[in-house]
């Protein structure tokens, strides 16, 4: 019997910010270190019980983290027993004696928890270029085991956070076979959000029996429907990272094809719901905005499409005016590389609709739209009647916050 069951949330900021529900087996921290100048959280640390398998996607970007290349390297084993994370320093383009760091950073946590320093993952974010401080590491260790604890996943998606201004954590449980699991996920991103198989950094722990082999085969495809379909500022960060850690320590074990599609669906909605999470944290933004994209000759095209709309500057600086131009989502359309007839395509804003086979539709259908312009959530539909492709990406507007925030990032 597979039963799903709901969850918790409060409402903070306009995020489904979610209370704490505990994965059997994990623990987790945060403690400030020193590692950043505010005097925050920038220490994380995940920790498994038992010996969890393990999944993950990591950046494409050819310029990738010290962090990043020992993860790839460990992964193979489909172990992990927990994962360090610093902020205040990206560990990346550090050179031979950023990856030694990394290696470190790893062992200072093996040691105080008494695992096979093999079996300890690591992640960073923050400033590229900037050396690891190990020494601040070293000392907040202690305190960093000291303080795991089942229900502090709010202090460690605080100490993960650079311009995040919220934490993000969403968890959904369910059943399998008269055994109650959950999924857990936190994530942290607001900025240099344009993922490839990959996002900013993302971990996920259940409490369910998976084996690694169907772990990574989830993961992928999930990843696919969520973080690969969103964009803050169309850059790819050195640091991406989605681990996913499965421990069985709930008795559910994940086997036949239907407890398989039903995991899968869970997951499905946690990497989804923090996807959403990023895109309205994003760095300066006031809109959270779905480009949708359908009619389209294959489902190639329509992606492409709607990835140059949500990346295009010159729509973003609109949605953040809240004006509709709508010519400028067109024009974006057609410099995608894919092949429809403009003189096709309708465009709405939720339900109104602006565009009708290419021209626009007058002043009181643009009054309408600039209403739902107003809105903090809204969609643009385009479609091309064309075929039957279609594809959709998060995006957000594009403020003035947006520039004062990245002019002055590292000071």
């Amino acid at each position: 019997m597979i039963r799903c069951q709901g969850h918790k949330y409060n409402l903070i900021k306009g995020f489904e910010y979610m209370e704490t529900i505990r994965c059997k087996g994990f623990s987790f921290s945060g403690v400030v270190s020193g590692l950043k100048k505010n005097s925050q959280k920038d220490l994380g640390l995940i920790y498994s019980e038992v010996p969890a398998s393990i999944a993950g996607v990591f950046t494409k970007n050819r310029v990738q983290a010290a962090p990043v290349i020992l993860d790839r390297d460990r992964i193979k084993k489909g172990l992990c027993r927990a994962v360090i994370v610093n902020s205040g320093s990206a560990n990346c383009c550090t050179g031979d004696q950023g990856l030694k760091d990394a290696i470190t950073e790893a062992r200072l946590a093996a040691y105080e928890l008494n695992i096979s320093e093999e079996l300890v993952f690591v992640a960073s974010t923050g400033v590229i270029g900037k050396p690891l401080a190990l020494d601040k590491i070293k000392a907040a260790v202690p305190e960093l085991i000291k303080s795991l604890s089942p229900d502090s996943t709010n202090d460690f998606a605080q100490a993960i956070m650079t311009t995040d201004t919220v934490p993000k954590i969403f968890s959904r449980n369910g059943n399998i076979g008269g055994s109650g699991f959950n999924i857990t996920g936190v994530a942290k991103g607001a900025g240099m959000i344009c993922p490839d198989m990959a996002t900013m950094l993302c971990f996920v722990c259940t409490d369910a029996a998976v084996s690694p082999d169907y772990l990574k085969e989830v993961l992928l495809s999930s990843v696919e429907k969520s973080f690969n379909r969103i964009t803050i500022d169309g850059d790819t960060s050195t640091n991406d990272t989605v681990l996913v850690m499965a421990n069985g320590m709930s008795g559910a074990n994940v086997i036949s094809v239907a407890e398989k599609e039903y995991f899968r669906g869970l997951l499905d909605e946690v990497l989804m719901a923090l996807a959403k999470m990023v895109v309205k944290d994003g760095e300066g933004a006031t809109k959270l905005v779905d480009v949708i994209v359908k009619g389209a000759a294959s489902g190639i095209d329509a992606e492409k499409i709607a990835k140059t709309i949500a990346n295009s500057s010159l729509v973003k600086t609109a949605l953040f005016g809240e004006d509709a131009n709508w010519g400028r989502i067109l024009a974006a359309a057609g410099r995608s590389g894919a092949e429809f007839d403009p003189g096709l395509a309708d465009i709405y804003f939720d339900d109104v609709l602006m565009v009708k086979n290419g021209m626009g539709c007058g002043d009181a259908a643009e009054m309408e739209a600039t209403k739902v312009l107003k809105k903090p959530e809204f969609t643009i539909t385009i479609d091309l009647k064309t075929g039957d492709g279609k594809a959709s990406v998060l995006t957000c507007d594009f403020s003035i916050d947006y520039v004062k925030i990245n002019a002055d990032y590292r000071s």
